[in-house]
């Protein structure tokens, strides 16, 4: 698993084990990592760490995070990475031993460049069947198995009627800047977590939280404006 080690002047304060898809870091007392500081802003940075990989995001803080001595908004950490907030440092430890095998995440060069948005910016190629019926259903409570194809399909928009399929690890989806979510095929099923923005994504007409949520056959998704239909191939 990989970690954090928060340290000042040379001297480790702490160790944080990145077991939990969203750590925020800041001065005020409900983040994960607190740093009771004033060059810290109450709510300064996040790591979100999705699979074998993690990525920080400054959330617009005063004073600015900066990574090896370059200031950053968004970065994809890398072993060894030195996170800089005021005189507190955190050095990124990676799982080298899960990260090899499992990096798809530092392959997607979208997430790792910093620009995170919709592929292809939602111009997907049109399917044989450009609609769908039975959206909106109520949800299957039992998250899909992981050896179906999933996809999502486009419900309003420009391009309503288009489908994405969903073969990658990680598939990015909304705008940056806006709002910004990922859905993850893991061993177990589909998950979507938010990553940017102060909105968070609707399923089914309910606002998600910070934590990961497994979706179901026709699931309807909402980010960014955009709604959309979670389905499977069967």
């Amino acid at each position: 698993m990989a970690k954090l080690i928060l340290s000042m002047d040379g001297l480790v304060l702490k160790e944080i084990q990145l077991n939990q898809e969203r750590l925020s870091i800041g001065r005020k007392p409900q983040n994960d990592i607190q740093i009771d500081n004033l060059a810290i802003s109450g709510e300064h940075a996040v790591v979100v760490t999705i699979l074998a990989d993690s990525f920080l995001e400054d959330l617009n803080s005063t004073n600015g995070t900066l990574v090896n001595g370059q200031p950053i908004k968004k970065h994809f950490l890398r072993n060894n990475d030195v996170i800089e907030l005021g005189k507190y440092k955190l050095k990124y430890m990676a799982d080298l031993q899960t990260g090899a095998a499992a990096s798809d995440f530092e392959k997607n060069t979208a997430i790792r460049s910093g620009v995170l948005r919709l592929p292809s910016e939602l111009q997907l190629a049109p399917t044989e069947s450009p609609t769908r019926s039975n959206i909106g259903m109520a949800s299957n409570p039992k998250p899909p198995q992981p050896t179906m194809a999933a996809a999502i399909q486009l419900l309003n928009g420009p391009n309503a009627g288009r489908e994405l399929e969903l073969t990658k690890t990680l598939t990015t989806l909304g705008k940056p800047g806006l709002q910004v979510a990922v859905i993850a095929k893991r061993p177990h099923g589909y998950f979507i977590t938010h990553v940017e923005g102060a909105q968070f994504p609707v399923v089914n007409g309910k606002p998600l939280d910070a934590q990961a949520v497994p979706l179901a056959d026709h699931d309807v998704i909402e980010i960014a404006g955009i709604k959309m239909e979670f389905f499977l191939r069967h």
